[in-house]
């Protein structure tokens, strides 16, 4: 008896250390609140469909379920709904109560949709590049928590390319030439560049292996299925010359040359795919999932018989997993009708990337109309929402219920077999991300105000303050009520964050911004918000929306003042033009200032992670350099200018701001006010000011520097009171 309480003492105590669970998500629970997996009981039970029930058992909750991203689907339904935690990603640990509270009777949920699918290619670039394992292991749990059972994983592909060129006789220096930097791998795997942002050391595909093997070993733990890269035809823009092969040339991506791609009708493609299959398998295992995406986003199929190129596509992955299925981002023209409408259905999942925006489902009133939506093939219903990861709210609350709930009434429902969050940054916008992420299991069509109301109270603890849910009310009327109609990429963008010029509108190259809101109601929202700041206990979810609330305010109120600027400089009213561009100065440094409270909105944490993956000075000089470079010029200076990729993944952060686009604006500034004097407009060479700053290594901060509350009140204050 003694030895068997000593042995649960030391159980209990490997429990709490995180180095011991009973089940997996025993170990999830653990990570979200040390002794959570003794408070909250769970129990698998089978079951035809994918179900969650939340019920209680012995004075404890009890959540049950088929499998485990069910389960963990219900635990996170349980504390959204009963207990007034909200897991997300500025805040994936909670103090849970010392006893909980019962849910009366059984509550159950239950899904006819098979695939709950997570991540763009993009995704894992603009957020992921730079990640550990313990950041990796956060967003695992996140995704069991959210339902999701299929994610695409890219991390370590970069490994099997290199052994894969190696056997095909290029030595490794060539292939380091063809693989693209840790900073800009999706847009390689996309076939779009090669190259750009290596070359890579040694150290980093050693290090990429080894996190790809923790990440696929949990995601097999929890039930989550792996979305792997398949092999779909790249190969190096010289494989012609090199190895003899019958290629086609797809033409540039925004001013970057693209890889070849190698025709179906080659006898050696059967042998190259082979290869990639086989280096792929021995080092991660098989798949039952392969992502596959040729002449994605304008790539020029002439010249491929693209009916031959999807069954040779098809038919190389299957020779390597006869059960596998071919994951296919729906983008544009792709996957073009010829290559895929032959394929047997089932074999086939296409991701309809855009849903909430321009549907290719066979939605009639979409922009981007397939008429006989994906020619019969499985599909899933995908938001996308966010682009290049930019910083900004958006979204389009009611829309995206009503177009779900209209497609799985419309002739294409018994396809419809997946929802997705296909977005290409995350930790922005989680109430958009918490929408969809709930569809799968919810039965019934719902309206946005009720569920709105019931995200407020579990987002902040139930705190019942009349003035945060007017602020709610308001943003979810103006900047996330944007209507079936609004087809502009992404946030609307802060001006503070564009190139300077007298007609400055959006920000990236292609945002298609629109006014379809009154800036006035989220400088509202914010006031609100603020001055409950005052009143309510603030919780670590309060205190980030407070500040990513009134960081909209700020940035909203500078697109004010710099109309006030473009109509003194045309008015020739030099005492007003000084006013007004000291203010959007000032206004630029407050909002740097303000951001620096809160660490998600801080570019000091982006760098320091890149920074860590180094094993020496120079590797991490080359990380940051990635780092940098990505959320400023983006490429080269003809790809930045030319091609149209400055600014796509810019970013509102404090560090940013000040040091990078402060000294543009006062450039701009400075020369405008020169002419006044009579003198010429100076030419501003605004590439070679942003290229400077990507070479530089100053070392930002990553921790808080204030309390978030005290500096959104005080923002506020200097912006809006004056």
């Amino acid at each position: 008896m003694k030895q068997n309480r000593t042995l649960l003492t030391v159980f209990l105590f490997l429990m709490s250390l995180g180095l011991f669970a009973a089940t997996p998500i025993d170990g999830l629970l653990e990570r979200i609140d040390k002794g959570a997996s003794r408070k909250i009981m769970t129990e698998t039970v089978s079951g035809d469909a994918d179900f969650f029930e939340i019920t209680s058992r012995d004075g404890k909750p009890l959540v049950r379920g088929n499998n485990y991203v069910s389960i963990a689907s219900g635990i996170n339904w349980y504390l959204k709904y009963s207990v007034g935690v909200h897991l997300t990603w500025n805040s994936m640990h909670a103090t849970l109560p010392a006893t909980l509270p019962l849910v009366q009777g059984v509550e159950r949920h239950t899904t006819d949709i098979k695939h709950r699918y997570y991540l763009n290619y993009c995704t894992l670039s603009y957020s992921m590049a730079f990640w550990d394992w313990k950041r990796w292991e956060q967003e695992l749990d996140w995704m069991a928590l959210h339902g999701i059972n299929l994610c695409l994983d890219i991390v370590g592909t970069d490994v099997v390319w290199r052994n894969v060129l190696l056997k095909l006789g290029y030595s490794k220096d060539e292939a380091n030439q063809f693989i693209a930097g840790p900073g800009f791998q999706a847009w390689w795997l996309m076939n779009n560049l090669e190259g750009w942002g290596g070359p890579n050391s040694d150290n980093w595909y050693k290090q990429r292996e080894r996190l790809q093997k923790q990440i696929m070993k949990r995601m097999k733990e929890l039930g989550i299925n792996v979305c792997l890269p398949g092999y779909s035809g790249m190969v190096p823009h010289d494989a012609k010359q090199r190895l003899g092969l019958d290629v086609a040339d797809p033409g540039k991506w925004n001013d970057y040359k693209r890889p070849a791609f190698l025709l179906p009708t080659d006898k050696r493609f059967a042998e190259i795919a082979a290869i990639y299959y086989k280096e792929m398998q021995k080092l991660y295992g098989k798949a039952d999932y392969y992502s596959m995406d040729p002449f994605h986003e304008g790539g020029n199929p002439r010249g491929v018989d693209l009916g031959k190129a999807g069954e040779a596509i098809m038919a190389a992955m299957k020779a390597a997993n006869p059960k596998a299925v071919w994951v296919a981002q729906a983008w544009g023209a792709c996957p073009y009708p010829a290559m895929i409408k032959h394929l047997k259905n089932g074999d086939m999942l296409v991701l309809d990337l855009y849903s909430e925006t321009r549907p290719q489902w066979g939605d009639p009133e979409s922009t981007w109309l397939r008429k006989e939506g994906f020619n019969g093939h499985d599909w899933a219903f995908c938001m996308l929402l966010n682009f290049g990861g930019n910083v900004g709210l958006y979204g389009k609350l009611q829309h995206v219920v009503d177009e779900y709930y209209k497609a799985r009434q419309s002739k294409f429902a018994s396809t419809l077999k997946g929802v997705g969050l296909t977005m290409e940054g995350i930790e922005n916008n989680p109430i958009m991300y918490e929408l969809v992420s709930e569809l799968p299991w919810r039965e019934n069509k719902f309206g946005w105000q009720e569920w709105l109301n019931s995200y407020v109270e579990a987002r902040y603890g139930n705190i019942n303050n009349t003035k945060v849910h007017d602020a709610w009310m308001l943003l979810a009327r103006s900047v996330y009520g944007a209507s079936d109609k609004v087809l502009e990429q992404g946030c609307h963008e802060s001006v503070l964050c564009a190139r300077p010029a007298l007609d400055v509108y959006q920000v990236s190259s292609w945002s298609e911004m629109e006014e379809f809101y009154n800036p006035d109601d989220v400088i509202r929202a914010a006031q609100l918000m603020v001055e409950a700041s005052h009143e309510v206990k603030a919780n670590a979810n309060f205190r980030y929306d407070l500040i990513d609330i009134t960081r909209q305010a700020i940035a909203e109120q500078a697109r004010y003042v710099y109309h006030e600027i473009v109509a003194a400089y045309k008015a020739k009213d030099r005492k007003m033009f000084d006013y007004t561009t000291k203010r959007f100065l000032d206004i630029l440094l407050q909002q740097d200032r303000m951001l620096s409270s809160m660490p998600d909105f801080m570019v000091g944490g982006w760098i320091r992670s890149a920074r860590n993956l180094g094993t020496n000075a120079q590797e991490s000089d080359h990380y940051e350099w990635n780092a940098r470079v990505q959320i400023t010029t983006w490429g080269n200076r003809n790809a930045a200018e030319n091609g149209g990729l400055r600014e796509y993944a810019h970013k509102e952060w404090n560090g940013v701001l000040a040091d990078f686009y402060y000294p543009r604006w006062k450039a701009y500034f400075e020369a405008l006010a020169a002419t006044f004097d009579g003198k010429p407009m100076k030419n501003i060479d605004f590439y070679a000011m942003d290229e400077a700053w990507t070479l530089k290594h100053k070392a930002y901060p990553y921790e808080a520097q204030g309390d978030a509350v005290e500096f959104a009140q005080k923002a506020f204050e200097e912006v809006f009171k004056k």
